[in-house]
């Protein structure tokens, strides 16, 4: 059991598109197919997903960043194969640069390794204040069972020491040396099961259930539960007594969202006062923890917002999103590499969204690495300073000519900030839903992938429209 490990508040976040299961079956002459997944627009990746969701759950815990000890985040793809992935997450949702924490990847089972470990670190007491994010976006193998399942999402939790509505209880973990889902070295997609019925009865359901009954003992009123195969989890429900679980309708929603599975589809469920038991698994093994509700969770209610909507899209844009359907031709290369001098001593204002605010008149200088006196007095003297995240549409421009990686028509907008700011950026949406006043909302998205570095920046996303 991890003692005095509070859950303060959640929050969660899914991608712009969605691809119907039977998008997919037409494609390969297959018929019948159910749900849909959520799949990555190509300027949002697991990191994109992941600040989303911390920034919600930050923003219901009420809480500062500045007191958060640190960040631990769980995905099966961290953006940086080997590189500054944590970091680079961290200080886009604004933590300190004192703040600790951990990367967790490899697995399915990366997501419940994230949250034990920021469990325990506030069970020891090394930390008072940890948040938790899961996220993933799975590439799947083109035609295999697997691939009209395969989604996206991301999941967030703050846990205190004290002060929360919920309490983290004890923890059941199996092993098992087999071969499920994986990727090896220098694949770009995620393997399916080889052998389906050896996994079900061999492995899957006979872990599944030793693990169910143990937590079964301590009165779980609703279920996360895995589902490899879109059958699985109601099978296995049917073995537990669980009825229907409450990750059944996210994986409806969404498909399977690799290492944020588990958390996802527990978190609309801590809307109301129970015992919530979740499992997670992959690589081989299996855990399962308990979350008990004294009272609604904060952000609880809006999960369910988080995981619906999206925009329909065909199968060839969800592989051109992908990276496995791609155009000929050389792409335009940045004119300042990712690795640049430039870029190291811009990240923090980049990934921040720090502004200088003159202390001469007050005005709001951006960014301010281009500008070394106040834009209107001339004063060099500077507060840096985090940007309003919310403003209106001052004016916009539609580029109907792009060079590769960027697709034409590319809306830009300059937007007024709540604080008096004024930036300009691009447009996550077309051009159709922008409006001269019209609000938007700031939100981190990649904007190019390029010599193996994923460059991340601020665009607008206009308030109101389905994407999440």
């Amino acid at each position: 059991m991890t003692g005095g490990v509070q859950l303060l508040a959640v929050g969660a976040a899914t991608p712009s598109w969605r691809l119907p299961a039977t998008e997919v079956g037409a494609a390969w002459g297959r018929a019948g197919g159910r749900g849909q997944a959520a799949v990555c627009a190509p300027d949002e990746d697991t990191l994109t997903l992941a600040a989303e969701a911390a920034g919600r759950a930050l923003a219901a815990s009420g809480l500062q960043t500045d007191i958060v000890d640190g960040l631990w985040w769980g995905t099966t793809r961290p953006p940086f194969a080997e590189g500054p992935s944590h970091a680079v997450l961290a200080r886009a949702v604004g933590l300190s640069h004192r703040s600790g924490g951990a990367l967790a990847s490899g697995s399915p089972h990366a997501g419940v390794e994230a949250l034990l470990a920021a469990a325990d670190a506030v069970g020891a007491g090394t930390a008072q204040v940890a948040l938790v994010v899961v996220s993933d976006a799975i590439v799947p193998g083109l035609g295999t069972p697997f691939e009209a399942r395969a989604g996206a999402g991301a999941a967030a939790l703050v846990l205190v020491s004290h002060g929360g509505g919920a309490s983290l209880g004890p923890r059941v973990t199996r092993t098992h040396p087999y071969l499920d889902r994986y990727r090896g070295d220098g694949e770009a997609v995620t393997r399916d099961l080889y052998d389906g019925r050896l996994f079900r009865e061999e492995v899957f359901l006979p872990t599944m259930r030793e693990l169910g009954e143990q937590l079964g003992a301590l009165d779980v009123d609703r279920w996360s539960l895995p589902d490899p195969d879109g059958r699985l989890g109601a099978t296995l429900a049917r073995q537990l007594g669980a009825g229907t679980p409450a990750s059944a309708a996210v994986y409806e929603t969404v498909g399977d969202t690799g290492a944020a599975a588990a958390l996802l589809g527990a978190l609309g469920a801590l809307d109301a006062a129970g015992t919530i038991g979740l499992v997670g698994w992959g690589g081989g093994r299996a855990t399962g923890i308990t979350i008990t509700a004294r009272e609604p969770v904060r952000g609880a209610v809006l999960v369910a917002d988080a995981i619906a909507g999206g925009r329909t899209v065909t199968y060839a844009e969800a592989l051109r999103a992908r990276g496995q359907l791609v155009s000929s031709g050389e792409t335009v290369p940045m004119g300042v590499p990712p690795q640049s001098a430039q870029f190291v001593r811009g990240a923090d204002e980049m990934l921040g969204l720090l502004g200088a605010r003159c202390v001469d008149c007050g005005t709001i200088n951006t960014p301010p690495s281009i500008h070394p006196h106040c834009i209107s007095c001339g004063s060099a003297k500077f507060v840096l300073e985090p940007l309003a995240r919310h403003g209106r549409v001052h004016t916009f421009v539609v580029n109907e000519t792009m060079p590769a990686p960027f697709v034409a028509p590319l809306p830009l907008a300059v937007i007024d900030l709540d604080d008096g700011a004024r930036v300009m950026l691009q447009v996550t949406e077309s051009a159709a839903a922008l409006e001269l006043g019209g609000e938007v909302e700031l939100v981190m998205r990649r904007y190019a992938h390029e010599r193996g570095v994923p460059v991340y920046g601020y665009k607008a996303r206009t308030v109101g429209t389905e994407a999440r």
